[in-house]
């Protein structure tokens, strides 16, 4: 049977659309507040992901580092944890893939900051090297020790990240076809939220 491309269009837009209306807006406040509270305290925004969440997280830290820019007011300070390809190879060369966001974060991590950890199924389930997103709890798990905050943009279930965080926004989906790029859809467009919203506060903050 050919699925015609005008019926899998209707089908990805009604998806969309419909895990829209079920976003938790309370948790999306509530990560707003703590991107705020970093942004007053002087911290620095970590970002970290695999796969296509990797590239969320580079876009995430480019918009959170220049797209809440308000005049007059400091800066965000932002870092992808993913954009040193040397030294992410180095890492998982030497020690393995488990190690490379929580040994980057070693030396700067403080009470004042936030890790933004970005992935699909939260770090659950596994597939042929292991399980998923291996280095985000590792991650998670220094930023607990340090006293850090940490941001989830996971899916699905939630999984780890839906636990250990202290904010999730978990896209609320289960199934495929669909699922995994719903769900990343649904965190570029969030993270493209998230920016505006601190733009704002920072702004009224100033005012």
């Amino acid at each position: 049977m050919v699925v015609q491309a005008a019926t899998v269009i209707d089908e990805y837009l009604r998806t969309m659309e419909e895990v829209g209306r079920g976003l938790p807006r309370a948790e999306i406040a509530r990560a707003v507040d703590v991107l705020f509270d970093c942004w007053q305290r002087e911290g620095t925004v970590f970002t970290a992901g695999n796969g296509g969440s990797a590239s969320t997280a580079t876009h995430l830290a480019c918009d959170l580092a220049k797209a809440t820019i308000v005049p007059g007011r400091r800066r965000l300070k932002t870092v992808c944890l993913v954009d040193n390809i040397p030294l992410n190879s180095a890492w998982a060369n030497d020690s393995g893939f488990a190690s490379l966001f929580a040994e980057q974060l070693e030396p700067w991590l403080t009470e004042r900051d936030v890790l933004v950890a970005l992935s699909v199924h939260g770090g659950s389930g596994e597939g042929e090297a292991g399980p998923w997103s291996q280095n985000l709890p590792a991650a998670v798990a220094l930023a607990r020790q340090r006293g850090a905050r940490v941001i989830g943009l996971s899916g699905f279930g939630g999984g780890d990240l839906a636990r250990s965080a202290d904010v999730c926004i978990v896209v609320p989906i289960d199934s495929e076809p669909f699922g995994t790029p719903v769900v990343e859809s649904w965190h570029v467009a969030l993270h493209h939220l998230l920016c505006t919203a601190l733009r704002r506060r920072i702004q009224e903050a100033a005012e």
